[in-house]
């Protein structure tokens, strides 16, 4: 039998932010997280402010090509 073990990222996040969210929002980050199998809605949340971020950082570049 394989046994896979799976260890706790060491990364500690220690910014805390409080965030309300209409119900469509919600549903769509635990659509996220479920369609992409990501283990928490924390680190769901955390991967689409990464994506929003890197989408604004390109936008500028993208409008004077």
């Amino acid at each position: 039998m394989c046994h896979i073990r799976y260890m706790a990222a060491s990364i500690t996040y220690p910014v805390k932010k409080l965030v309300n969210l209409t119900d469509e929002q919600a549903q769509r980050i635990a659509d996220f997280r479920f369609s992409q199998r990501v283990p928490s809605e924390n680190e769901a949340i955390r991967r689409l402010i990464e994506l929003g971020l890197e989408a604004a950082r390109r936008e500028p570049q993208e409008k004077a090509s």
